[in-house]
């Protein structure tokens, strides 16, 4: 990986306040890698994946779009494999933590594969799960589908998790340890109009708008206009953000559980 490629990505993240939130997160629920064998599933481009490894640790990659496998080797190098959903290439107890990122809602068989990350994940070890939260009903719902953000759109076979849901669908191997939502109503509308913009970016100069992962903003994205704008918009963005927090008791559409694969199955 040379310093150009890795120097787009953490430009990116650093105009990024909802990847900085996205990452707070995970980070916070992960811990110290360092000497652990791990694996992360879903990381859109590519610049989760990098800064994972620079928090230690020896790690592997794998995504759903052929989009978001190239970009996350093109960052990393090392293995990347492209997973469906059904068996993967690992080996029984190979990881010590997987982290998976925003690929449930993209998957058929969403019970099967978390059978699956139970056969790679060891006795005792750690499984960080992110996902959209399915709403009860929103503010900002109703607005993403009229503009055309739709679930297939985003390429998700279902809208969401709530916290009992998911922690029903791990229960047979994992012991939720924590689980927490992000992201409030403020974040969502950002969420929403940057998706939206870059379908209008996309549409204009005839490229693909969506992925089996939705959008996944490329070098050649940032590079050819991105970069300038995020730049720009970034302080207001990150003061929009800031909004969220006079909405103390609404709950985030971003749902984020940590569990401890189980020694007993």
């Amino acid at each position: 990986m040379s310093d150009e490629q890795a120097g787009w990505a953490l430009e990116l993240y650093q105009r990024s306040v909802l990847k900085q939130q996205k990452f707070s997160h995970i980070q916070a629920l992960l811990g110290d890698t360092h000497g652990e064998r791990c694996l992360d599933i879903g990381a859109d481009n590519g610049v989760v994946s990098l800064l994972l490894r620079q928090n230690g640790g020896d790690w592997a990659s794998a995504d759903l779009a052929p989009e978001a496998v190239e970009s996350i080797r093109s960052l990393v190098g090392g293995r990347v494999e492209r997973i469906d959903g059904g068996p993967t290439p690992f080996a029984d107890d190979e990881f010590d933590i997987v982290v998976v990122v925003d690929f449930l809602e993209h998957i058929p068989g969403d019970q099967e594969f978390l059978a699956e990350l139970a056969r790679i994940i060891k006795p005792g070890g750690w499984l960080i799960v992110n996902v959209p939260r399915e709403p009860r009903w929103s503010l900002v719902w109703p607005l993403r589908h009229a503009i055309g953000l739709t679930d297939q759109w985003h390429g998700h076979l279902r809208p969401g998790y709530r916290q009992d849901s998911l922690s029903a669908l791990l229960e047979p191997w994992f012991e939720v340890t924590e689980a927490k939502t992000y992201c409030k109503t403020f974040s969502e509308l950002l969420d929403t109009a940057l998706n939206f913009g870059y379908v209008i970016k996309q549409r204009r100069q005839g490229g693909q708008t969506s992925t089996a992962k939705g959008t996944v903003v490329t070098q050649a994205d940032w590079k050819g206009g991105g970069s300038t704008a995020m730049k720009a918009l970034y302080p207001a963005m990150r003061a929009w953000v800031g909004l969220d927090m006079l909405l103390p008791f609404f709950k985030g559409y971003r749902l984020i559980v940590q569990a401890r694969r189980r020694s007993d199955k």
